[in-house]
């Protein structure tokens, strides 16, 4: 018999990311039922930022921002992709407005380019 004992690979322990949330801390972050969390994800408005298919992770900040998505759905009437699109314009938006107030130039539109050098505009 071998003398030889083995090793086990060491396996590396880190400690959770407190900026990433699991789909239920979302939820209860943002004050919603997890599966409307899962019908704001499915329909594009926050994207997992790690984690795997099971177990998908989410940033922290994503909660105010699903949150907003079911206000507007509720004080404004609009449906669920409504409710999407206004909260990524409110964030383009907020981006260029940004911006703007760090002198940083804004790209124009191609519209609103070609109508002002056609002198329409």
């Amino acid at each position: 018999m071998s003398s030889r004992t083995r090793t086990r690979p060491r396996t590396q322990l880190t400690t959770p990311d407190p900026a990433r949330l699991a789909l239920e801390a979302l939820a209860r972050r943002a004050g919603l039922h997890p599966d409307m969390v899962r019908r704001l994800v499915a329909l594009g408005l926050v994207q997992p930022s790690g984690g795997s298919a099971a177990a998908p992770l989410f940033r922290a900040e994503d909660a105010p921002l699903l949150a907003r998505a079911v206000r507007l759905r509720r004080d404004l009437g609009l449906n669920y992709a409504g409710a999407v699109l206004v909260c990524e314009l409110l964030a383009r938006i907020d981006t260029l407005e940004e911006q703007r107030r760090e002198g940083a130039p804004t790209r124009r539109p191609r519209e609103v380019r070609s109508a002002r050098a056609r002198g329409s505009g």
